[in-house]
Parts: structure tokens; C-alpha cells; sequence
């Protein structure tokens, strides 16, 4: 969480140390704002399927669903979604590239259908450090995110002589959908210097910014701020990024304060990950502050499924029960909502003429 004054003072002072290349290929704030100016304000969420414990399970050709995708899709448009948050993985790629490209137009076709405009995550640093191709393992009961993979491997991600074929990935990646007009933007690292990296995640950090600037995609490119407590990776995310992504689970007021702090940029925001119900992040609060500033608004997650997120991170539930109140999630497996209240709301914000 940004909250800190001295957090933009930093971004100033710092900027500097890592500019020089950015100036030579990050878009201009006219370029940003032009590209900002053209889209509709959005709500969106970040998903996973109810089938996947994972992004494995998720995109493997032996377990990708379209027509489960294409339902779930079918919910989000009902309520005025306009985007979909969704993480790729390396492994997917490395264990069939050309199945997984494959997969990947499929989703974007029914994205399509729906009219969502996703935006699509390469590296990731949350929950397990090691992993492997092909059936993945049932989900723990009542634990949030337990058989979520980082991206890559703690294995890779320390070892910078595995890292060709991460950049044979992400270029082949963005040299098949980088102009691809049914991609929103690409979301180049996810919480990096989680799981306790810090800044050991900074040299894949630049490294991804770089692999990504040398295809240079007609989509922005960004990654997002997280954690105040990150001083070096933040200065670096922002001073990359063509528009500036930011997560924040707090209450109102202090999620404004990260809003205001950001606006220093001087480029578009999105807001890439909010809504956890316990910690007082939710759609009531949150969603019509965001739709008044224009910020896209992306919520974690879309329907309750094998990844649990309904689960508070910190506060497992051995029996598997349903916990009081929901942390995350929209829909009930089944397309219902958790709490129609809260569909309405969105409804009411995302389909108003």
C-alpha cells in the first residue's frame, strides 16, 4: 500500500537512475492520455476460471474450457463488465507454445463475443515457489489460493541463466497478439518482490520491460505498484510504465490518498486489483470513486472456484465451510450473485446511458 508523502518526493528524486532508456521508448504522457482519452471507463475483474486451481489449469490444452469460459463471460457482460484481468504462465508456453497461443485467441474471440477487452499478466511473484506441467493438484479446503503459481518458478526466477526462454516467451507472446486490437494492455509483472523477494525481483523486472520494449506492442505496457515498502521497484514500475497500474485493498480514504500520490505522473491510472469485503475495500465504497476520477476499476475476482479466493488470505478455513463473508468474487459457481446488492450497484454504474 502507497501512503507515505514522501513516496512521490522519492519517485522525483530517484526517476532519474532509470530514465534514460524509458525516455527512449516509454510512451510520451500525450501518447498515454491520447490512448486513455478514447476509452470508455471500464469495470472489470481479474479471473480465473471456476474450473482452474491455477494458470496451468487454466490454459493446458487438456483442461482449457472455452465453453466454460464463454459461460462465465456471459455473466460478466450482464453486469456491464468491459475488461477481464488474467494471468498467463511461462510453463504453459514452454510446454506447448503453439496449443497455448492457440488458446489464448480462443479466449480472446470469446472476449470478443462479450464485448470484454482483457488485459493479460506475464510474471507473477504470489503464493507457490514451485509447480509442474500437467494435472494439477485439488484445492486445499478452505484456503485461499492454494495452488497458485508463481511466474516463473522460484528456480528461474533466481537463476538468470534459465531466463532465454522467458524472453523467447514474452517475445513470442507479443510478437503474435501485439497488435492485437482485442488486447487492452499487458500487465508485465504482478506484485513483483512479493513472497519475500524484495529487490532480488528488480533484474527479471527490467529485463521483462526490456524484452517487452524491444517487440514494442501497439498496447501499453505497465506494471503495477503494490507495496510502499518496495521503494526501488516501485520507482522503476513507474518510471517504465506507459500508464500507471496500481493495486490497493484499503478503505476509501486511504485508497484515495494512493490515487492523489499517483496522479504525480502525470498518466492515465488503472486500478488492477481492490474489493476485499473484510478489509472494507468494496464495490459500495470503492467502485463510484473510481468511476467519478475515471479510473478503471478491476475488482479480484469474477466467480468462486478452485482457486478459493473467497477465502481471506490470512484466515484459512480448515472444513472447507462457506466463511461468513466472502473476501473476493462476484458469482456464485453456479452464476448467482454472492450479493445482489452488489450486482445492482455495478449495474447501475457499468449499463447507465
Amino acid at each position: 500500500m502507497i501512503n507515505s508523502k514522501s513516496f512521490i518526493f522519492a519517485v522525483v528524486i530517484l526517476i532519474s537512475s532509470f530514465s534514460v532508456s524509458a525516455q527512449n521508448v516509454k510512451w510520451t504522457e500525450k501518447k498515454a492520455t491520447d490512448w486513455y482519452a478514447k476509452l470508455p471507463w471500464m469495470a472489470g475483474a481479474n479471473y480465473t476460471p471456476a474450473y482452474a486451481i491455477n494458470q496451468l489449469e487454466f490454459w493446458q490444452s487438456a483442461t482449457f474450457d472455452p465453453a466454460v469460459i464463454d459461460k462465465e463471460f456471459s455473466w460478466a457482460e450482464g453486469i456491464g463488465l468491459k475488461t477481464l484481468r488474467v494471468y498467463l504462465h511461462d510453463l504453459a508456453w514452454k510446454q506447448d507454445a503453439a496449443g497455448f497461443k492457440k488458446n489464448i485467441n480462443t479466449f480472446l474471440a470469446l472476449a470478443e463475443k462479450h464485448k470484454i477487452k482483457p488485459l493479460l499478466v506475464f510474471f507473477d511473484d504470489c503464493w507457490n515457489a514451485s509447480g509442474t506441467v500437467g494435472v494439477q493438484p485439488a484445492p486445499k479446503p478452505g484456503v485461499h489460493n492454494s495452488g497458485w503459481l508463481r511466474s516463473p518458478l522460484q528456480a528461474v526466477h533466481d537463476d538468470p541463466n534459465q531466463w532465454g526462454y522467458l524472453k523467447a516467451y514474452v517475445q513470442d507472446i507479443l510478437k503474435t497478439f501485439g497488435n492485437d486490437k482485442r488486447i487492452l494492455l499487458w500487465d508485465l509483472y504482478n506484485e513483483p518482490g512479493n513472497s519475500g523477494y524484495g529487490s532480488k525481483s528488480m533484474p527479471l523486472l527490467k529485463a521483462v520491460f526490456s524484452w517487452a520494449r524491444e517487440i514494442n506492442p501497439s498496447q501499453p505496457l505497465s506494471a503495477g505498484v503494490w507495496d510502499d515498502n518496495l521503494r526501488e521497484l516501485n520507482v522503476f514500475q513507474i518510471a517504465n510504465s506507459d500508464v500507471i497500474t496500481y493495486h490497493s485493498y484499503d478503505k476509501a480514504p486511504v485508497h484515495q490518498k494512493r490515487i492523489n500520490e499517483l496522479k504525480g505522473s502525470k498518466r492515465p491510472l488503472i486500478c488492477t486489483e481492490y474489493m476485499a469485503r473484510r478489509n472494507g475495500s468494496t464495490f459500495e465504497t470503492i467502485l463510484p470513486m473510481l468511476k467519478d476520477q475515471k479510473i478503471i476499476a478491476i475488482n479480484w475476482g469474477l466467480v468462486d472456484g478452485k482457486t478459493n479466493t473467497k477465502y481471506a488470505w490470512d484466515e484459512p478455513i480448515k472444513d472447507g465451510s462457506e466463511p461468513k463473508l466472502w473476501f473476493h468474487e462476484i458469482f456464485r459457481a453456479d452464476g448467482s450473485p454472492y450479493k445482489k446488492e452488489e450486482t445492482d450497484l455495478i449495474k447501475s454504474l457499468t449499463l447507465k446511458k
